[in-house]
């Protein structure tokens, strides 16, 4: 009879808590699917549109999804209230990122890009040491310098293969990736430093806003004089609505259930998703020293963010507002 009464009281708590973990571990693999296809489609949609417009193309469509259900929830009193802080966020964490991340998509890979991408949580440490005086100390360091040695080996060995033109666009591609990411790193810091306690779907909306008022002027500018064709279109209006939209929701449910830190770990799976996309749809190779230097920049990753547990500190969160595209 003891052992029935633990049991029948422990089954119904555990199963709730299963059931969660399951919830929350679904959101992390179809967040991981979703941004890892970010890359494929950024790069049908930016060759045929441009980088510029493809940019503004999809925090546009993303804007005309997030902004009626931020509404329908209550968000607009919010979004009014701090809309000059999140149009700046917005800016940082979505306007020139994205935009140079097609621009980099032009003459890499989808894989290589999202590698790079990865980097975002490190970036994010490194500007909150600067901005919050928040030292990594330790295993911290020490992943900070691996990452940065993962991203020399990749950076050195991609532009090696290359010479000449190629070589530069090469090495532009390199530059913008981690431009992005700085930018990432740049705009959590913005966020917890000006919109703590704001809604996470006021301020997904209202970036989405100031990310196309900030595109819309270059974009009219460069827009593609033959208009392009039924492909691109889709690839931008699923980049929009699924890998923006969709995915930011998913992104704050995840950590609103699993935390910061568990959600931080998406920018791991992320590069799979989009190697494996890129191989099966666009016919990229994936060479065996992508793969290892994805590995110690995953690593580097790991440890500058404390995602492996190891040297702790009550202030971990700084990079991991937005891991990745």
């Amino acid at each position: 009879m003891p052992n029935l009464r633990t049991a029948s009281t422990f089954t119904p708590a555990a199963e709730p808590r299963n059931r969660k973990a399951r919830s929350w571990l679904i959101d992390l693999v179809l967040l991981a699917a979703l941004w890892g296809a970010s890359f494929l489609f950024m790069r049908v949609g930016a060759a045929e549109f441009g980088a510029l417009p493809a940019a503004a193309a999809r925090v546009a469509i993303a804007t005309l999804f997030l902004l009626p259900i931020a509404l329908w929830r209550g968000q607009g009193p919010a979004l009014v209230r701090h809309w000059k802080a999140i149009f700046g966020v917005g800016i940082f964490n979505s306007g020139l990122p994205f935009a140079l991340f097609c621009f980099a998509l032009l003459t890499t890979t989808g894989g290589l890009a999202a590698v790079l991408n990865a980097t975002a949580p490190m970036f994010g440490a490194l500007v909150a040491w600067a901005w919050f005086s928040e030292r990594p100390r330790g295993s911290r360091v020490l992943g900070l310098v691996i990452g940065f040695v993962g991203v020399v080996m990749l950076a050195g060995h991609t532009i090696g293969l290359r010479s000449g033109a190629e070589g530069r666009a090469a090495l532009w591609a390199v530059l913008a990736c981690l431009g992005g990411c700085l930018c990432y790193g740049i705009a959590a810091s913005a966020t917890r430093r000006w919109l703590g306690g704001v809604a996470p779907l006021a301020t997904a909306a209202g970036s989405q806003m100031g990310a196309t008022a900030f595109l819309a002027l270059p974009a009219v500018w460069l827009w593609p004089v033959q208009l392009p064709g039924a492909r691109a279109w889709w690839a931008l209006l699923v980049l929009g609505v699924l890998c923006t939209g969709v995915a930011y929701i998913l992104y704050f449910r995840l950590i609103e259930a699993a935390g910061p830190a568990r959600a931080l770990t998406v920018t791991f799976l992320v590069p799979v998703f989009a190697a494996f996309y890129g191989s099966v749809f666009l016919g990229e190779h994936i060479t065996s020293w992508t793969l290892v230097c994805a590995a110690v920049i995953v690593c580097g990753v790991a440890l500058s963010t404390g995602a492996l547990g190891l040297g702790r500190s009550h202030k971990t969160q700084a990079g991991g507002d937005r891991p990745a595209g």
